[in-house]
């Protein structure tokens, strides 16, 4: 996946496109730049600030709008009313969604914006955009409205909202002593998301915010939902913020969890399989990477909804989770007790076709007949395909790439394709479509 990030560069890499481009990384996105202008800060003062030519600004959106499938476009610091005209010029009849911070000041200081392009900024970019991210200052800066009440920060949204934005966020209100809450306004729609406050100053948290929640746009998560993973990721960067410099903490991203990163590139895969729709159960599809020596469910990355059809696409509803899975995760872990370095499973829809050709492809291909489970485990909720996995793999000598049943009265019939690594199962389902 392609995203785009258009602002100012941060030499301290605290916010700006560096900050971006940190995020996109992490999401195992890819992050593309447009530069807007150059400025002079550090973690303790502002400096200068060098705006971009329009010449420039418009050879730098050409070429990377021509040459990449862009996902997503996130609108940072844009400075001047130049700069604003040939953005709005280039993106008027872009359909992917935009998220539109409007970086007013720099947490070190300056301002980013000149005064006289205020009214552009409200013109041409509030229209653009599919979210917009203001926080309290920039809400009221924006809206021309001091928010003191719910009632004046319902106000102070709808007036941006009546500028041309689809939806907006409002982040960082202090709702409670110990709490930080967004406010969102979408188009039939309002409601506040709260979370943990975590007392500190930092340089770079509106960034984190607004480049992560284009990712989950990006990734066609709903808004709530994408506001949701938005606060909690932010909330972590502040949580393990860093004094790298003299001055003020600069966010920190976690560190990279290498599980996580295989497998949301896995699952970005698998969605863009052409008809794969045609191959998702009834009861939906989950897609599971372990740790090694899983001991239990939660050592288990999944997802926490299913990957489900949309038509003739499919999507990710949910998010990746350890302990996000059940089924798929406990023929897993049974499969794993066996075979140690099978860690990855997915389940697909059940049909002689299917089978015929992963067959055919050379996989091994074991089963086990839901007819024959014991009563027991019919009772025991959630041992069947323990029992079922347990079964097929008895008397094998090496690990079956493919396990099915046929199902039984109200049970669906089902395929469980494993492998060591969520890429390798990636391979195997493109088995089906030679």
């Amino acid at each position: 996946m392609n995203l785009l990030s258009i602002g100012g560069s941060d030499p301290s890499s605290g916010a700006g496109i560096q900050s971006d481009i940190k995020t996109f990384d992490l999401l195992n996105a890819h992050g593309l730049t447009v530069i807007t202008a150059i400025t002079g800060q550090n973690t303790s003062s502002f400096g200068m600030i060098e705006p971009v030519s329009q010449k420039i600004l418009k050879n730098q959106l050409d070429l990377v709008i021509s040459d990449f499938k862009i996902a997503g476009i996130k609108i940072g610091m844009v400075y001047n009313s130049e700069i604003i005209k040939t953005i709005y010029r280039e993106l008027k009849n872009t359909k992917i969604p935009i998220v539109v911070d409007p970086i007013i000041k720099s947490t070190t200081g300056g301002l980013l914006i000149e005064k006289t392009a205020i009214n552009d900024f409200k013109k041409f970019l509030i229209p653009l955009a599919t979210v917009i991210t203001p926080n309290k200052f920039e809400a009221e800066f924006l809206s021309k409205i001091k928010i003191v009440s719910k009632k004046s920060l319902q106000k102070a949204a709808q007036e941006i909202q009546n500028m041309g934005a689809k939806n907006i966020v409002i982040t960082g209100l202090e709702t409670k002593k110990d709490q930080i809450s967004d406010f969102v306004l979408e188009r039939e729609a309002q409601y506040t998301i709260s979370g943990e406050k975590i007392p500190k100053i930092n340089h770079g948290s509106g960034c984190n915010y607004s480049s992560s929640l284009l990712f989950s746009l990006a990734n066609g998560k709903p808004l709530k939902e994408a506001v949701k993973f938005s606060k909690q990721f932010t909330y972590n960067s502040i949580k393990n913020a860093k004094s790298v410099g003299y001055g003020i903490d600069i966010t920190q991203i976690k560190s990279r969890d290498v599980i996580h990163t295989e497998l949301t590139h896995a699952v970005n895969k698998f969605v863009e399989i052409k008809n794969i729709y045609k191959n998702i159960p009834e009861c939906q599809t989950n897609f599971v990477f372990s740790k090694k020596n899983p001991k239990s469910l939660k050592d288990i990355l999944g997802i926490s909804g299913r990957i489900v059809k949309t038509g003739n696409t499919v999507t990710m509803a949910g998010n990746l989770s350890y302990g996000g899975s059940k089924h798929v995760a406990t023929a897993l872990i049974t499969m794993n007790k066996k075979y140690p370095e099978i860690r990855s499973a997915i389940n697909l829809k059940y049909n002689k076709e299917n089978i015929t050709k992963l067959r055919k492809a050379g996989l091994l291909i074991s089963s086990y007949d839901r007819s024959a489970e014991p009563k027991n485990v019919k009772n025991k909720d959630g041992s069947s395909v323990g029992w079922g996995v347990k079964h097929a793999i008895k008397n094998s000598e090496e690990p079956p790439d493919v396990i099915y049943h046929k199902g039984d009265f109200g049970k669906e019939p089902m395929i469980i394709i494993f492998a060591k690594t969520p890429t390798l199962i990636i391979e195997k389902i493109s088995k089906l479509f030679i």
